[in-house]
């Protein structure tokens, strides 16, 4: 029997480690930024008007003859070479056959049986364990065009009518595929994560791609079978297509282990099919049968020639490479003075790069990540997004730090100023003068204000004057509760002092 699940039928997370091993696959699709397409002319800014980024060859009409990006190339090897990936002497292109609505050749330009990198690896930290993610190829590709189906459902499914726009047909791909990730247990969903992290953090160090998960320019497809508990066999493995957030990744790989086991312990076959990622409602649902290879009808591409990477290129491009992602945790932990929980949790919540970005911006290193791992962390959680996805630049949170340190204004009300950066109402200098949030330091409106609270707290202040000194927190903060937050606490201790001495 076979079966594909609804979202009701699921065993618990611990229930389904108890009967099965989790194999991951992660395949990992990146755009790169290159000015032109993979094989013409055409540009390849995000967001122009629909097929206006068109020609005859990314139509592919008939006689025109492809070219392949040198960009594109160079930028494959700088890819394979940072994942520790063998670089091909010679290499080739294929054509991969299937119905693509969005692809108007009818056939994708890839690479199959010889990728131009391929046997890998990188390594991911997750609470203190290192796990090594083996990488069996990185492979150039072109990207498909994108479809839009009208209707109430957003899929082909019930759609009234669908769109198509080629201005993605295309463009530069690279795909990464990991080799089966086993041995991670509990921890498949956030090693998922955090290898897509660390891979969009590298590629991005590497300047090759802009990694724009909300815009497509990265994508993950989550492959994963599980086995019964101890044995080494691979199950029947889903492929959960085009998972585009940090978030997602983690949520969709454990979603799948899950549904996996339920169909499973119910004595029913996992059905070997892509999948779909609901982000509003955190199931997937069934696509289509998934294909083998051969089921793609490859052959190499007649009208593209090898590509074939000298040694002394290969080797120019290795010496260029930046520091790979494990050194540069280590130097800048050093460089922050960060405990090895405090660096964990820092890379661990995705802040690694706008922490760094926020101290090149002039914060001190516990003042970037007091903010990103504290208030911006808790808004992303509360809005279901990535920190990199909040509309707060390090730029402004540095800002409003330095705010913070000229004592313009306090903890409390620099919350408030990220909540008008969030809402998009100006610089962290334009909020606090809209939003009349300066912290008040003249003593003639806190000395009225201390005298109304030493009136309505005699009992305190007689504290105060026998020489209990603590109490003065109490007036403080009255104080502050009527200068809703905008008083300076030591100018008004001082104050209080003053009169009770």
């Amino acid at each position: 029997m076979t079966s594909t699940s609804t979202p009701a039928e699921l065993l618990s997370f611990e229930e389904a480690l108890a009967k099965f091993d989790p194999a991951l696959g992660l395949e990992v699709h990146v755009e790169l930024n290159t000015a032109s397409k993979m094989f013409c002319g055409c540009p390849t800014a995000f967001g122009a008007e629909p097929n206006t980024q068109v020609c005859p060859t990314c139509l592919g009409l008939p006689g025109a003859m492809p070219v392949v990006n040198a960009i594109a190339v160079e930028s494959a090897i700088r890819i394979g070479l940072a994942l520790n990936c063998q670089i091909a002497e010679w290499c080739r292109f294929a054509r991969k056959n299937y119905f693509y609505p969005d692809m108007p050749k009818n056939f994708q330009t890839s690479q199959y049986d010889e990728p131009i990198a391929f046997d890998g690896w990188t390594e991911v930290d997750v609470d203190g364990e290192t796990y090594r993610i083996g990488i069996e190829r990185a492979h150039m590709e072109e990207d498909t065009g994108k479809s839009l189906h009208v209707g109430t459902s957003g899929r082909i499914h019930g759609a009234d009518y669908s769109l198509v726009d080629y201005n993605r047909a295309g463009i530069p791909l690279i795909e990464i595929v990991t080799k089966p990730i086993t041995g991670t247990r509990e921890q498949a969903p956030p090693v998922a994560r955090a290898y897509v992290a660390q891979l969009r953090d590298l590629l991005l160090g590497l300047g090759v791609s802009d990694v724009r998960m909300e815009q497509g320019s990265l994508r993950c497809d989550v492959n994963l079978s599980l086995a019964p508990a101890g044995s080494d066999v691979l199950g029947t493995r889903t492929e959960t297509k085009n998972v585009n957030s940090l978030r997602s990744v983690e949520r969709a790989v454990r979603y799948e282990v899950q549904r996996h086991a339920a169909v499973l312990s119910r004595g029913e076959s996992i059905l070997q099919e892509t999948r779909h990622w609901h982000e509003d409602t955190g199931v997937t649902t069934s696509g289509r049968e998934k294909s083998d290879a051969e089921d793609y009808r490859y052959f190499p591409e007649p009208d593209l020639v090898p590509v074939a990477p000298s040694r002394e290129w290969v080797e120019a491009l290795r010496a260029q490479l930046p520091e790979p992602p494990h050194e540069r945790r280590a130097r800048l932990q050093a460089e922050w003075g960060f405990s090895d929980l405090e660096m964990r949790d820092t890379v661990g919540a995705g802040a690694l790069g706008l922490v760094e970005r926020t101290i090149v911006a002039g914060a001190t290193p516990q003042a970037a990540r007091k903010w990103w791992l504290g208030e911006l962390a808790r808004r992303a959680r509360e809005d279901g997004v990535e920190l990199e996805d909040l509309s707060v630049t390090p730029g402004d949170v540095a800002g409003v730090q330095a705010l913070v340190d000229a004592g313009t204004i306090n903890d409390k009300l620099a919350r408030q100023v990220l909540d008008g950066l969030l809402a998009g109402e100006g610089s962290p200098e334009e909020i606090v003068a809209a939003r009349n949030l300066a912290i008040v330091s003249d003593d003639g409106a806190l000395g009225a204000a201390v005298d109304a609270a030493i009136a309505a707290h005699p009992e305190v202040a007689d504290k105060i004057r026998d020489g209990k000194v603590a109490a003065a927190g109490a007036l403080i903060g009255a104080v502050m509760k009527e200068m809703k937050g905008q008083a300076d606490a030591g100018r008004v201790r001082e104050l209080i002092l003053e009169r009770l001495s």
